[in-house]
């Protein structure tokens, strides 16, 4: 075996078999590449399911890191820290202008979620509304608002009190909503499932019945936000703002941290004691953050991400009408597209992991991009050509 092959080995002797990884093994990466450790670059439209906004290795992400490395790592939540006030307050007056807890992921930002909509609902408003096919992560709270029965069938019983309906069935989602349920949590746009935008007016109606009947809305941009689509958050560009809003994956620039945040009517509902965590919210993760979210702020950045989205949906457009895709979806450099072929999706990321470019595909007809936001024109050309080659000539 080769030196690959042997650390592949190594992880699967060491490792839970809970992903299904692709065969390479990567040294390092530098703004929308990642190289294995033959120094081979791959164009990154992965981006760690949305993790690596930024870029790999951003200078000023890396900086901020080692800095406060030599200074303070953490001291738990027990003290004030610089950092986390400083993340805080650019969360609080970028997005929906209240307070913010701190976590360490995009799930437990969603059990945060989950208990705060259930602490302001009280004994007599328990229950949750979610949306069919939403991912909202894989702990117990989270999953059971996840709306796809695969992965939660084999840990059931699960969270009770979650009913689901359907993306944009807005007679079941007037329905749900009674005066039992303290909150309905969507994604603006379903990741997990292949990038499935709701409609504007769905939304605006889960708005509407939210606010009528005493419900919090809280939106997922988990996935979405920090600039992926387009704006800072998703919901920027729908002019609908929920109560509360949960955020995470490329918060650290790749620094694992999440967030809850809730509007000012909402933002003291926790008590002391009532919610908490050991590491979340640490100087380290915190001034990465800083850094990450300085970057993501930038206007001429989201500008691209808006153009470069649409070069990639154009690009892609050729499949379409050469019969090969079904169907181009997504807002920013958040894409998805259908293969018309049942089960050839696996085969065309192998094909271009073999071409040197990282896809993954959210279900065996469906390839979903989500590059950092530093890809540049050139580089959108590259993938368009590779995965027009990876299906067209397989």
């Amino acid at each position: 075996m080769n030196d690959d092959e042997t650390l592949i080995a190594r992880a699967d002797a060491a490792l839970m078999p809970t992903y299904g990884r692709q065969p390479v093994v990567f040294a390092r990466g530098e703004g929308v590449y990642l190289y294995d450790r033959d120094g081979r670059a791959y164009i990154d439209c992965v981006g760690g399911v949305s993790m690596i906004n930024v870029g790999h290795a951003h200078p000023k992400v890396a900086a901020a890191v080692a800095e406060q490395a030599a200074t303070l790592i953490n001291s738990s939540n027990l003290f004030y820290t610089e950092p986390q006030v400083r993340l805080a307050e650019w969360i609080r007056d970028n997005s929906i202008g209240g307070k913010v807890f701190f976590c360490n992921s995009g799930a437990e930002a969603n059990e945060g979620a989950l208990k705060l909509a259930r602490r302001h609902g009280g004994p007599e408003r328990t229950e949750v509304v979610a949306i069919t096919e939403g991912f909202h992560g894989r702990t117990y709270g989270a999953l059971s608002l996840t709306g796809q029965p695969s992965k939660q069938e084999p840990f059931r019983p699960l969270v009770p009190g979650v009913t689901h309906v359907d993306r944009n069935d807005y007679e079941a989602l007037d329905a749900a909503i009674t005066s039992r349920t303290c909150a309905v949590i969507l994604e603006t746009i379903q990741g997990e499932c292949g990038v499935w935008p709701l409609e504007r007016e769905f939304i605006a109606r889960a708005r509407e019945l939210t606010s009528a009947r005493g419900a919090l809305l809280i939106f997922d941009e988990i996935q979405t936000g920090l600039s992926r689509t387009g704006p800072l958050f998703s919901f920027q560009d729908l002019g609908i703002t929920p109560d509360v809003m949960t955020i995470a994956k490329s918060l650290g620039g790749g620094v694992p941290i999440g967030a809850v945040v809730a509007s000012p009517a909402f933002q003291d509902t926790f008590r002391p004691g009532d919610h908490g965590s050991t590491f979340a919210g640490g100087a380290l993760a915190c001034a990465a953050g800083v850094a990450a979210c300085e970057i993501l702020e930038d206007p001429a950045l989201q500008a691209d991400v808006r153009a470069n989205g649409d070069r990639l949906k154009a690009g892609l457009q050729t499949l379409v009408d050469q019969g090969y895709v079904t169907d181009i979806r997504g807002r920013g450099l958040m894409v998805g597209i259908d293969l018309v072929s049942e089960g050839s999706a696996t085969a065309v990321v192998a094909r271009l992991l073999g071409a040197g470019v990282l896809v993954n595909n959210t279900s065996d007809r469906t390839l979903r991009f989500l590059p950092p936001l530093v890809i540049t024109a050139e580089q959108i050309a590259a993938v368009v050509d590779a995965v027009v080659d990876a299906v067209v000539n397989r």
